[in-house]
């Protein structure tokens, strides 16, 4: 697993902002998802955000135990899942109750 903390800008003023988890060889990724209060598996918008030139400096790949106090500061107090858990979110028909794809309307 690679942990990516998220900045606002390039400044990385005012702290961490996001946070993201990704399997590299799999690609498959989740990330809190602000709007909806949880972890939401996004792969597409991990790639993208991280492949960007353009944010090169809004991020820094990060240990197990650095995000796990990120997560809990982004997400006002909900802990980063184990690798377990975040490993099931990547399985395909994941539990309703877990996280949703982030961006459906």
């Amino acid at each position: 697993m690679t942990y990516y903390v998220i900045y606002r800008n390039d400044e990385r003023v005012g702290g961490p902002a996001g946070l993201f988890v990704m399997d590299v060889g799999a690609g498959n990724a989740i990330l809190w998802d602000h709007r909806n209060g949880q972890w939401a598996f996004d792969p597409a918008l991990v790639v993208r955000f991280v492949n960007d030139y353009r944010n090169v400096d809004r991020f820094e790949t990060v240990d197990r135990a650095t995000a796990e106090r990120v997560a809990e500061t982004v997400s006002g107090g909900t802990a980063l899942p184990g690798e377990e858990g975040i490993r099931a979110m990547f399985t395909p028909g994941a539990s309703a109750s877990g996280p949703q794809p982030s961006g459906q309307q």
